[in-house]
């Protein structure tokens, strides 16, 4: 029987973006993100990394959304901003102009890695939104979806 490994990003990794708006993927990172990518906007003001397989598992759920306005404006929120990366040889990728302005990425850069995904974050946005002094409240909550610790 064969044991099928899962994709999954873990830890948390600073870097820098240079003055013509590259960054280097953090090595643990390059083998799971493959060859190409896809970067688009993410959510609290971060973006997300994903494999092209986990991207086109994302895209299927988008498209089985209902026709409501809520679903068709997150279907253009992620679809229009999203671009196909391929890093250089040096592990460096551009990231396009729209989207390093959405995220605010000017100099100090943290990737997240997130179960399926990576996130990229301006370091000052990352350190006011990664607190967790409520974890132990969220925590009690997350009993009702089969998580308890």
């Amino acid at each position: 029987m064969e044991t099928q490994v899962l994709l999954m990003f873990m830890g948390e990794f600073i870097h820098t973006i240079d003055a013509k708006g590259r960054i280097i993927i953090p090595s643990k990172f390059r083998e799971g993100l493959g060859d190409e990518f896809v970067i688009t906007q993410g959510l609290d003001g971060c973006l997300f990394a994903y494999p092209l397989a986990e991207w086109q598992l994302f895209v299927e759920k988008l498209k089985k959304l209902p026709g409501t306005k809520e679903a068709r404006q997150l279907q253009r929120y992620f679809m229009a901003g999203a671009a196909l990366c391929q890093a250089d040889k040096q592990g460096r990728i551009l990231i396009p102009a729209k989207l390093r302005e959405s995220a605010a990425l000017e100099k100090d850069i943290v990737f997240v890695g997130v179960l399926n995904k990576i996130e990229i974050w301006n370091k000052e946005r990352w350190e006011s939104n990664n607190y967790y002094d409520d974890v132990d409240s969220i925590a009690e909550h997350m009993s009702q979806y089969g998580i308890n610790f």
